[in-house]
């Protein structure tokens, strides 16, 4: 235990010690921490759903109907109708032949790559996919061979490198620190080349991006070209979960060989309700996600005529860069006492000297709320002479 506490202490010394922030209200435009009321702006619930009344009484029919517990594995006691319900409808909204839901998006990611891929595989990885993706890769036992950042050229020189090999390129298809989007038709233009399979991690776009809310494959009109989607239930669609879409074949040979599928109980009813709830809302209300992304233009635009640095965006998620650990908690600390909550993201999650406040916004945050985030944003920024 004394090798823990000096590892410990250790990441305290570097800024880097987390410690976990209660909230005691549903997640909205604003909640409760520490008994005041403060403007959330750091949550995934992009859509603003997590308190919607629909929702709320989604999950309540289904305890009445199936009860709290799902009681075992999707493969032993857990499936209920209510997952093949779910999974047909993820299916006709990604536009596959089937989907596959799985606990977390993290175990989706997991799971997928690591049935997929195995020794005698290459796998290619842009260098800042989600953590759950790296382990995925990790776990296969490929070869990983990481790409740099939405760089088109040096992707395909890699391909080139080890043309013959079974191979998988895997993106996020939004970068969940930066909020940037994938190339996925130049993606889709060199895999081609070289034979390889695609799969995208749309967890930050489901229900954001395009027409329909389908995501970033939607967003390019790619649903066909692209081999495995990734999305989540627990962003958007307010609910708990991520899933994978695809052929029928791929989603047989995942039910049988995804680990992190096979070896775990399945989520509740009440969890799986509300999820289809929310796709409801998704596919019948296109108002949030327009709404949604004209507030976040608006706000880009005018924190940087602020001289924040920031990348400006086509989704929701806007990152002030900061650059020491230190300096971004300052900074988030500065505005929780103004009633903001922005936590700071710090290294391992960004690279070092990119420490940064991650804002995200929802639909149902109004002018209002912008405005004053604005005008306190600004305020500390310049308390710390960032601006």
């Amino acid at each position: 235990m004394e090798l823990i506490a000096d590892r410990l202490n250790e990441i305290k010394k570097q800024k880097m010690y987390r410690v976990l922030t209660y909230l005691n209200a549903p997640q909205g435009p604003r909640t409760i921490i520490d008994g005041r009321e403060v403007l959330l702006l750091a949550s995934n619930s992009y859509l603003g759903l997590c308190n919607d009344e629909r929702l709320k009484a989604a999950a309540i029919k289904a305890i009445h109907e199936y009860g709290v517990g799902s009681g075992g594995s999707r493969l032993t006691t857990g499936s209920y109708q209510l997952h093949r319900e779910l999974e047909l409808a993820l299916a006709r909204f990604k536009g596959t032949e089937a989907a596959l839901v799985f606990n977390t998006g993290y175990m989706a990611n997991l799971g997928a790559v690591a049935a997929l891929a195995d020794k005698s595989w290459v796998v290619f990885s842009d260098e800042l996919n989600h953590a759950s993706i790296i382990d995925g890769c990790k776990l296969s036992g490929a070869k990983i061979v990481i790409y740099k950042h939405c760089h088109m050229g040096d992707l395909y020189q890699k391909l080139k490198e080890f043309q013959g090999y079974p191979s998988l390129i895997v993106t996020d298809g939004v970068f969940s620190m930066d909020g940037d989007i994938a190339p996925l038709e130049d993606i889709v233009q060199i895999a081609n080349q070289f034979g390889a399979l695609i799969m995208v991690d749309d967890a930050h776009a489901t229900g954001v991006l395009g027409a329909n809310g389908g995501g970033t494959v939607e967003l390019f009109g790619l649903k066909d070209r692209i081999d495995i989607q990734m999305g989540t239930l627990s962003k958007a669609l307010a609910s708990e979960g991520g899933y994978i879409a695809g052929r029928q074949c791929l989603i047989d040979y995942l039910r049988n060989r995804a680990r992190s599928f096979i070896f775990t109980t399945a989520l509740s009813p009440a969890t799986i309700a509300v999820a289809l709830a929310a796709l409801d809302i998704v596919e019948k209300e296109p108002a949030r996600r327009k709404v949604l992304l004209e507030n976040t233009q608006w706000l880009c635009s005018r924190l940087k005529e602020a001289g924040l640095q920031i990348h400006e965006n086509k989704t929701p998620i806007i990152p002030i860069i900061i650059g020491e650990a230190e300096r971004a908690l300052q900074f988030s600390q500065i505005l929780l006492a103004k009633g903001i909550f922005i936590p700071a993201i710090r290294p391992p999650t960004v690279p070092p000297g990119t420490s940064r406040l991650r804002l995200t916004l929802m639909a149902t945050h109004s002018y209002e709320d912008l405005n004053y985030a604005l005008e306190k944003i600004i305020e500390a920024a310049r308390e710390l002479e960032i601006i």
